[in-house]
């Protein structure tokens, strides 16, 4: 047996013994020691779906997980037994007219660690052992530590973002949303030479966390009279996931910029200044999750140790629903993670 963490409904998440799995043809068997708490993953806990996706059978949660490889199916190859690795969350399809476009984060039938967008549902990673195909796995670099590659899944997030934005080399970034994705986008758009970034959000512990990350200015969202609100910025990538930071990135972003919309918001319609996309000829682009951005996530992760800082707790599994609701208060915490060693 095994020990998983299963949502079965909306605030009913369960740590459970599962039986251990074993690794068929082409796949790879991993004993995962450190799983990070997502916001999808808080959406199912709380409201038991991500936008239209809604559960409908019990689902092992989890997509950022790391660990290392027990054993490999029948075919199967990679990393020798015993090596720590990171585990790219998605298997695309590789046939539909997206992935042959080389755009496979946008597959229509993607297959992604922990998502209830497909029924049977892709039971996720959270589990003492689990088993992926064995092509999804990535050797985590000499003498980065495992709990530092957690954070691989979320810097890719990142690191498309910035990617989707253009060339952000000696520019001004406005990050809107200081949770654990917008700090990250900090930390890539820093990576790729951005000049200044400059991060709103409500609430003063996630911006301390934004600093962290290497914020040059932080800015209390609700705060018209800051002194470190820019005049203009030349890209902004909305990390909040709610209306008014998007509006925020349009009002402040300078004509003919770039904003990208990372953060999920709300299913259905939102407003937004659509006049200013047209008057100011803004670029708006959205991204979403990542592809062979992991692999630069792992080496990026090797070479900054900075990255700790956003790490802020290390739960055991037996606790997980206190993971939740820490990983839950921005107010205490940024990224959280699960242990699974038992």
């Amino acid at each position: 047996m095994t020990l998983g963490c299963v949502i079965h409904g909306q605030g009913d998440l369960r740590v459970e013994e599962l039986t251990a799995p074993a690794p068929g043809p082409g796949q790879a068997l991993v004993a995962v020691r450190y799983g990070g708490v997502c916001g999808s993953d808080l959406h199912y806990w709380r409201h038991g779906g991500v936008g239209d996706f809604r559960l409908r059978e019990p689902m092992v949660l989890g997509h950022e997980v790391v660990g290392t490889v027990v054993s490999y199916g029948a075919g199967a190859s990679g990393p020798v037994p015993g090596t720590a690795v990171a585990v790219h969350p998605a298997t695309p399809c590789g046939v539909c007219p997206e992935c042959a476009d080389g755009r496979r984060n946008v597959c229509r039938d993607t297959r992604y660690l922990g998502s209830a967008a497909r029924f049977p549902h892709v039971q996720g990673g959270f589990a003492a052992q689990v088993v992926v195909p064995a092509e999804q796995l990535r050797a985590v670099p000499v003498g980065l530590d495992l709990r530092r590659a957690a954070l691989a899944e979320p810097l890719s997030v990142a690191l498309h973002a910035v990617r989707r934005a253009g060339e952000v080399a000696g520019r001004h970034v406005l990050v809107t949303g200081a949770g654990p994705i917008g700090c990250l986008v900090v930390a890539a758009a820093r990576a790729a030479g951005a000049a200044r970034v400059t991060v709103t959000d409500l609430l003063p512990e996630a911006l301390r966390y934004a600093r962290a990350a290497g914020a040059d200015t932080v800015v209390r969202a609700d705060d018209p009279d800051d002194a470190g609100w820019p005049s203009e910025v030349d890209v902004a990538v909305e990390a909040s996931g709610v209306a008014a930071g998007l509006d925020t990135c349009l009002r402040l972003v300078r004509r003919g910029g770039v904003v990208v919309q990372l953060g999920m918001l709300p299913p259905g319609q939102s407003p937004f200044a659509g006049n200013l996309v047209v008057s100011r000829e803004i670029e708006l682009r959205g991204a979403f999750r990542f592809d062979a951005e992991f692999d630069a996530a792992l080496d990026l992760l090797a070479a900054e140790p900075s990255f700790d800082a956003l790490v802020s707790a290390v739960v055991p599994v037996r606790e997980a629903e206190s993971a939740f609701a820490l990983a839950a208060d921005r107010g205490r915490s940024c990224k959280v993670l699960i242990d699974f060693r038992t």
